[in-house]
């Protein structure tokens, strides 16, 4: 999906750029698949702000997708391709021949009109959901799950991809968008090809008021506040004193291990620091 670009009528306007939203169907989501959402304005249940700069911003409504694909067999035309506001990626509507209706995270090339299928016995098609085991190796895959029958977890922004790159062991070994090699049971299942909506990373946002209606409020930098609000407040001047880059409770900011020894850990055959330094 290409961007699209605005006449400079006003300074900002000429840096915007946007998805041209071509490719999306013109009818509205299905009724039966939205729930009423929320909006917390990154408070808790006690009404304490656990996220700051959060409030404001369109009202959305959740899109229920499915991330198990368990109607293993059954095909499914592509009806629509629609917007979710509450992801990067789009979402393609699918109807399947028993009538029931779904919404799966669109691949890169999935057009309406496509039919897909899922399970074991599934061919090697873009849209199309099968366990790893019965992926050949250097197939690019997204929507995976890490473990079994859990739903899939892994890979679903837009423009995302990891790739297959060997079976041992009842384990397959992905490279993961990040560069990370890790193992993850072959019985898992994922679908094949790229996440659609690849021009997302490269939108400019252009304005406040675009970011405003995203729900996030401004920013307030540390060095701008009191010393007694953040530790980098304070001072005669833009300085920081002798603090290395810290949040506001004071916890380092670089440099500082937030990914602790896990139980899942061995199952890291190459950490994604290591793939950036090899680069």
């Amino acid at each position: 999906m290409p961007l699209k670009t605005y006449k400079p009528y006003t300074p900002s306007r000429r840096f915007i750029t946007m998805e041209d939203f071509s490719e999306l169907s013109k009818k509205g989501p299905e009724k039966s698949l939205l729930v009423s959402k929320k909006r917390t304005g990154g408070r808790n249940n006690t009404g304490m702000i656990m996220t700051r700069f959060r409030g404001g911003g369109h009202k959305k409504q959740y899109r229920k997708i499915d991330f198990f694909r368990k109607k293993h067999g059954i095909p499914a035309t592509v009806a629509a391709i629609e917007y979710d506001p509450n992801r990067s990626a789009r979402l393609a509507l699918l109807h399947y021949r028993d009538g029931e209706k779904t919404y799966i995270i669109q691949p890169a090339g999935l057009k309406t009109g496509d039919v897909i299928v899922s399970g074991p016995d599934a061919e090697i098609k873009t849209g199309n959901a099968l366990p790893l085991k019965n992926i050949p190796d250097g197939t690019y895959i997204h929507n995976i799950e890490m473990i079994p029958g859990r739903g899939s977890i892994l890979v679903r922004s837009a423009g995302a991809a990891a790739q297959v790159m060997a079976r041992e062991g009842g384990y397959a070994q992905l490279k993961m968008p990040s560069g990370e090699m890790r193992l993850v049971p072959d019985q898992c299942q994922a679908t094949i090809g790229q996440v659609g909506n690849t021009e997302h990373e490269n939108r400019t946002i252009g304005n406040a008021g675009r970011y405003r209606h995203m729900g996030f409020r401004p920013h307030v930098r540390g060095t701008a506040m009191n010393a007694c609000d953040h530790p980098h407040g304070g001072g005669r001047g833009r300085s920081k004193g002798n603090n290395q880059p810290r949040s506001p409770w004071n916890q380092p900011a670089k440099g500082y291990k937030t990914r602790t020894k896990k139980l899942h850990d061995w199952m890291i055959v190459r950490k994604r620091t290591e793939a950036k330094k090899n680069k």
